[in-house]
């Protein structure tokens, strides 16, 4: 059964032994002006979670309160109230940035960079070696439908084909958690489709993903859960199939009948039912006008005919297909040198430990993670009337002496 926002408690558990991948408990966002004083308030007692290997929809029109809510699990905006808990940590956690891929509702890319450029500057930043970025780089052209168009500057592109290159920038680090801000926008119906099939091969293959967006036809093919947001609040929240069915109608599907058959079903629906119910639509079933659309383009491949913008583009990433689980990441070494020292095992993440300052130019400071946790605000506990249960975040949230924890406040 759906329920409304009016709960402050959060949705069914995860499974027993799996601890959610995303945790959020009371989540407030107020925007004030320079005087402090309250301005917009964009998100207000929100409270979800996603589970491991699940495709969850943060639904909603536009200034519902998605985009905040997504930066605030990514640590780019602060909490003014509640809990945000992201792999168990603080979502300013430096360490879990390296499992997290994110596609922005704007694509922001260098302009004067081609598309390999692009993705060789994100796979540097994730510390990735030179072979492990060239093969990636080859694959994620090739899925994103860009390899003809490799050489081009981004400024050149259309909107299209820039939403195409930032989703092969989100998937260059092979990202555990998978965050896309409306990332169907400007894509063709080609673009769509292959983002939608993507979505559900990257769910059957281990990955967490959160989509959120306003086109809800896009959505509703690939979720698994959803919460539906309206002026910052959740309205509804549940599994995909229970939100959507219909209890008051039956659908019937089968070979085509003739009209006396027709007739005869009718009267015995009416006859059953004492005249209260019967055959309410009789029709043919209708081919998606996307389905359509494929067919047409699928047939002008064939032919081989030239076009300049994007190709339908290929199969998904090898290292995305591949059991990552099961292989060493690359590029952890170096991210995890910043802020921490040693190995670490794929599902646990030790403390941040203070990083040794290192040589740099005299112009730049060396900020270390422990000053940055110092700086965070301290936690606004809710009022004594509030029923959501603060034991559920404190679980995930590592025992660091309320370091990292998402605080309150707007500065």
């Amino acid at each position: 059964m759906t329920q409304t926002a009016t709960q402050s408690t959060l949705e069914t558990p995860a499974p027993t032994g799996a601890r959610p991948v995303v945790a959020v408990q009371g989540l407030s966002k107020t925007f004030r002006d320079f005087w402090m004083r309250p301005r917009a308030r964009a998100v207000s007692d929100v409270s979800f979670e996603i589970r491991p290997k699940e495709i969850f929809g943060l639904l909603g029109p536009n200034g519902s309160g998605k985009s905040t809510t997504i930066k605030i699990l990514l640590g780019l905006l602060k909490p003014t109230k509640g809990r945000v808990a992201v792999f168990g940590k603080s979502p300013t956690d430096v360490a879990i940035k390296k499992r997290i891929g994110y596609l922005p509702e704007e694509s922001y890319l260098y302009p004067f960079l081609n598309a390999r450029e692009t993705l060789d500057y994100y796979g540097r930043l994730f510390g990735l070696d030179h072979s492990t970025r060239q093969k990636r780089i080859d694959e994620l052209l090739d899925m994103v439908g860009l390899r003809a168009a490799q050489y081009r500057q981004v400024r050149e592109y259309s909107k299209g084909m820039q939403r195409r290159i930032g989703l092969a920038q989100a998937l260059i680090n092979d990202p555990d958690l998978l965050i896309l801000d409306e990332p169907t926008t400007g894509l063709d119906p080609i673009g769509t489709r292959q983002v939608k099939d993507l979505i559900v091969e990257l769910g059957r293959r281990g990955k967490t993903v959160l989509l959120s967006s306003h086109l809800l036809a896009d959505v509703e093919d690939v979720v698994d859960r959803m919460v539906v947001l309206y002026g910052g609040r959740i309205r509804k929240h549940g599994d995909c199939e229970e939100l959507l069915e219909t209890q008051d109608r039956t659908t019937i599907e089968t070979d085509t009948l003739d009209e006396a058959t027709l007739a005869e079903i009718d009267a015995l629906i009416r006859r059953r039912s004492g005249g209260t119910k019967s055959v309410q639509r009789v029709s043919h079933p209708r081919q998606k006008l996307e389905d359509l659309f494929l067919q047409i383009v699928e047939e002008a491949q064939a032919e081989r005919l030239e076009t300049a913008g994007a190709m339908a583009g290929g199969a998904t990433a090898g290292f995305l297909r591949a059991g990552a689980a099961d292989e060493p990441r690359e590029g952890e070494a170096l991210i995890g040198d910043l802020v921490r020292g040693g190995a670490e095992p794929q599902d646990t993440l030790p403390e941040p430990e203070t990083v040794e300052p290192q040589a740099e130019p005299q112009a730049m400071d060396t900020v270390t993670v422990e000053d940055l946790i110092e700086d965070e605000p301290k936690i606004v506990e809710p009022k004594a009337d509030d029923s959501m249960d603060l034991g559920v975040i404190d679980s995930l949230l590592d025992d660091d002496g309320g370091k990292g924890k998402a605080g309150s406040g707007d500065r």
